[in-house]
């Protein structure tokens, strides 16, 4: 898994808003993997799928440790 890639693209786009924008245009997993490996992020669409299944499993940890989530 290209983890740190994905953690890489993520933190950019956090400072980029133009990278950013981008990727919110994009309209499905596979247009967002093929976009980020045009700007040289090597990730695939098994990386996006785990990263938001671990993002659900902590938000759905915690609301039920009573935490409100954003």
């Amino acid at each position: 898994m290209s983890w740190t890639e994905l953690e890489r693209l993520v933190t950019t786009a956090e400072a980029d808003h133009d990278l950013r924008r981008a990727l919110k245009r994009c309209r499905s997993q596979a247009e967002l993997v093929l976009a980020a490996r045009r700007l040289g992020y090597r990730i695939t669409s098994h990386d996006l799928s785990a990263a938001l299944e671990d993002h659900r499993r902590e938000q759905g940890r915690g609301q039920s440790q009573g935490q409100v989530g954003g």
